[in-house]
């Protein structure tokens, strides 16, 4: 027997349930009236009425129906409907079809010319929120192996293509590609390019998922194309909430807002919440990475009420709360800071101690809302047994544990999230755990604690980690991850038990190379902080004797002119009285290139 949700249907007082999919161009308003004309005359040759245009319709007879039966009832019907339902996302009808159909499923007979169909449609239903893996898992042992051997080609790519979305959704990448690389080489024996389309969607998520963004793309821009081809607007849309994240990636930030911005128009008619949520869970990220962490912040707000319309115990909706858990760390970081610049400032008085408290109760709240994020969203993923879900968590709550001042406790969850990355296969989780590692091992070295054969232990160990991380790092297409790794091996060679200064400076200039001009989060504070170590340590005349011998290592020229930059704008804006208008006239460059620079510096605040 099936769990089943709810019951019933709902449908609109004239008799059709309407579905959003309005065009938003002059183009695609002539193919929606030409789609209007083609359905008026197919509903008049039924005899049935016409409600004004306003988007695809299903008729509300149809999603009110429910499915009876036992073994041996018809999966035709149930296919049919479900396919039309998707069709024009209208899921919520759907979910409630697919739980009035749950005799029928429960007793699905694997002989039925229809049940490969109806599994692969399962497939795509789950996908949209409709319960989780579990269930199509259920439906899939249903299936004996004997009986692929008699299957039609084209029913044996659909039970492919239902058993690779299994394995995505259970976080086995691997496995997802190796069947749908199967059933994209036989995709001339695809019933419709429909399938095609799924299979390189679906086929680009599990690429995105190993972090190989280049390939991913490919398979998603795949799939935008032959949706457009076909004329599916919705699913269109759904494709390019996809390709927003990964041209983000390539740091297209404007072409990444403008396809959500876009495929938000198309879907918010709909009840398609997961996609939804999506949308506003991408443009968090996006915002986050410019720093402006507030912003970040109601965004993954936004994103988490959406999902929950759809299921307050979605994926998605943990996901979202990791990322909100994370944006309020960084919130907190930058309070403290704040709050060690007032304690060193030494102003007295009772405004300035209450200044102080009030920072103090701010930044304990955000920290506390952070964990309580993190608590919902373990249970979420425990609920799914979603282990990469909980790896992240665990590795956020490491960083929570290290940045007030438990070391112990952040290598400890540090490790767990290390040994969850590497039993899912998730170079992504373990690269950053090794991350999170070594910073704790260099916590170790900077507050001295323990004798120095103790120092020497916790500083190789720091070097190994980061090492790791550098490795683990390079076999993705994650700039970004590369990018905190090589920052992570440059704070350990200027720690205080190696000071290897040069070693350092080169792996400040790596990270530097990999970031984008746009960049103006942490990872760009972290950075700015290694390099003004570098410089202080080893002093500004030594680099410049250096580079005026020719010795300049592996940099390129445009390197060699950030460096620089980067040691004179500063000085020029202290001499200038800190007005950047000022030293981008003498100097010649642009006021924007003279805040970025001192930024990367330290010395104007990010956001």
């Amino acid at each position: 027997m099936l769990p089943a949700n709810h019951k019933g249907w709902s449908s609109d007082s004239d008799g059709w349930t309407k579905l959003p999919g309005k065009g938003h161009n002059l183009d695609e308003m002539q193919k929606a009236l030409h789609r209007k004309a083609s359905l008026k005359r197919d509903l008049r040759s039924q005899g049935a009425q016409i409600t004004p245009y306003s988007a695809p319709m299903i008729p509300s007879s149809e999603t009110d129906q429910s499915f009876e039966g036992g073994t041996g009832a018809s999966l035709g019907p149930i296919a049919d409907a479900l396919c039309r339902t998707l069709q024009v996302r209208h899921i919520a009808a759907g979910k409630a079809m697919l739980d009035s159909a749950e005799a029928a499923l429960a007793n699905l007979n694997p002989d039925d010319p229809d049940a490969a169909r109806l599994l692969l449609l399962v497939a795509q239903w789950v996908d949209v929120g409709y319960r989780d893996h579990h269930f199509l898992n259920f439906l899939l042992l249903r299936v004996p192996a004997e009986r692929r051997k008699c299957l039609p080609i084209g029913d044996y790519l659909r039970l492919r293509m239902a058993e690779a979305y299994r394995a995505l959704s259970t976080e086995d990448a691997v496995a997802a590609i190796e069947s749908l690389d199967v059933v994209l080489k036989m995709g001339r024996d695809l019933p419709d390019d429909s399938l095609e389309a799924l299979a390189h969607f679906w086929k680009g998520r599990a690429h995105r998922k190993k972090g190989e963004y280049e390939t991913a793309l490919l398979h998603i821009v795949r799939a935008r194309e032959i949706a457009q081809k076909s004329h599916d607007e919705l699913f269109t849309a759904v494709i390019q909430v996809q390709e927003s994240w990964l041209l983000f990636q390539q740091g297209m930030r404007r072409e990444a807002l403008r396809l959500l911005t876009h495929a938000e128009h198309i879907l918010q008619g709909t009840d398609h919440f997961v996609v939804l949520g999506n949308i506003e869970s991408a443009r968090g990220r996006i915002v986050r990475r410019s720093g402006e962490y507030a912003r970040a912040l109601e965004h993954f707000d936004r994103s988490i009420a959406i999902y929950a319309k759809a299921d307050p115990n979605h994926l998605n909706l943990a996901r979202a709360l990791v990322n909100a858990a994370y944006v309020r760390r960084l919130l907190a970081l930058q309070l403290r800071k704040k709050i060690d610049a007032q304690c060193r400032s030494g102003v007295e008085g009772k405004s300035a101690g209450t200044d102080v408290g009030n920072l103090r109760s701010r930044h304990q709240q955000i920290c506390h809302d952070a964990i309580l994020d993190l608590r919902r969203a373990r249970q979420i993923y425990d609920m799914h047994s979603h282990l990469g879900g909980t790896g992240n968590v665990v590795f956020n709550l490491g960083y929570l544990h290290l940045d007030r001042g438990d070391i112990d406790r952040a290598r400890e969850e540090a490790a767990e999230a290390y040994r969850i990355g590497f039993e899912k296969n998730d170079r992504i989780l373990m690269a950053r755990a090794r991350i999170l590692q070594s910073a704790a091992e260099n916590a170790h070295v900077e507050e001295q604690l323990g004798e120095d054969v103790d120092l020497a232990v916790y500083a190789n160990r720091a070097r190994e980690h980061s090492e790791e991380a550098l490795n683990l790092a390079r076999d993705t297409q994650n700039r970004r991850l590369v990018a905190g790794a090589w920052i992570a091996r440059g704070i350990t060679a200027a720690n205080e038990f190696f000071q290897d200064w040069e070693e350092a400076r080169r792996c400040a200039s790596e990270a530097a190379s990999l970031m984008d001009a746009g960049d103006n989060d942490h990872l760009t504070e972290e950075l700015a902080s290694l390099k003004s170590r570098v410089v202080q340590a080893s002093g500004i005349a030594d680099m410049l004797r250096s580079w005026s011998e020719g010795t300049v290592g592996d940099k390129t020229f445009q390197q060699i002119t950030e460096e620089f930059a980067e040691i004179v704008i500063p000085k020029v804006w202290l001499r200038e009285e800190r007005r950047i208008s000022r030293v981008a006239e003498r100097l010649s460059v642009s006021p924007k290139k003279v805040r970025r620079i001192l930024r990367n510096a330290g010395y104007l605040q990010r956001g």
